[in-house]
């Protein structure tokens, strides 16, 4: 992907138009690295929104590091959405190898393991930058200003979208490895991401329930 498509660069009516193509990229994968940048600009903005606020000055550090680390995973996950869709071209190549001879095939067949292997290994890596901000979405929903706890539990919505697409996408590539460990400790890995997700999302839910009776 070159720096002129890459996602974080396109319009939001571009991006959508491209995802609804016949093109195979961008696809599931860009989507939920979208969704979990979605989630870190909501988080950011709550933390903008309590800085400097009178009542918040306590939380002042603590803001200024959520802020923080929103800001760089935002940019992670973008840049993730981008290697998602790489990952999946380099698995087409791969398919696209001559398989003529022997020495063919079995160069063919090592190129798709390796490229599935990769396929399953970018989302994974957006399933754990998702739920990992999913607990700053609980600081900003429980913590932050009181007026933005709609966001803040928004920004969990989107980050347990993310996980859920994220994990569907290491799913169907780790399905078709060969290398019995490594499809297993994959799809382990994304379970209980999933899993700590939806923990993580009630914990937001009760957070924001406070804040409606506070």
């Amino acid at each position: 992907m070159t720096d002129e498509t890459r996602f974080g660069d396109m319009t939001l009516s571009g991006f959508l138009q491209a995802m609804s193509s016949s093109d195979p990229t961008p696809g599931g994968g860009a989507a939920a690295a979208i969704a979990g940048a979605t989630g870190a600009a909501l988080i950011a903005m709550v933390g903008r929104l309590t800085l400097g606020k009178p009542g918040f000055e306590d939380l002042a550090e603590r803001m200024h590091a959520l802020v923080a680390r929103a800001d760089d995973a935002r940019v992670e996950l973008l840049a993730l959405g981008d290697r998602d869709g790489a990952a999946f071209e380099e698995v087409m190549t791969a398919f696209r190898m001559p398989k003529g001879t022997d020495v063919e095939t079995a160069s063919r067949t090592q190129a798709i393991q390796l490229g599935l292997e990769h396929a399953a290994s970018v989302p994974l890596e957006i399933a754990r930058s998702a739920v990992d901000l999913m607990e700053l979405a609980e600081d900003a929903t429980a913590l932050g200003n009181p007026n933005a706890a709609s966001d803040g539990m928004t920004a969990a919505g989107l980050l347990v979208a993310a996980v859920i697409g994220a994990r569907a996408n290491v799913e169907i590539n780790a399905s078709s490895l060969k290398d019995e460990a490594r499809r297993r400790a994959l799809l382990d890995e994304v379970a209980d991401i999933r899993e700590r997700a939806g923990e993580l999302l009630e914990q937001c839910r009760t957070a924001f329930g406070l804040r409606l009776t506070a």
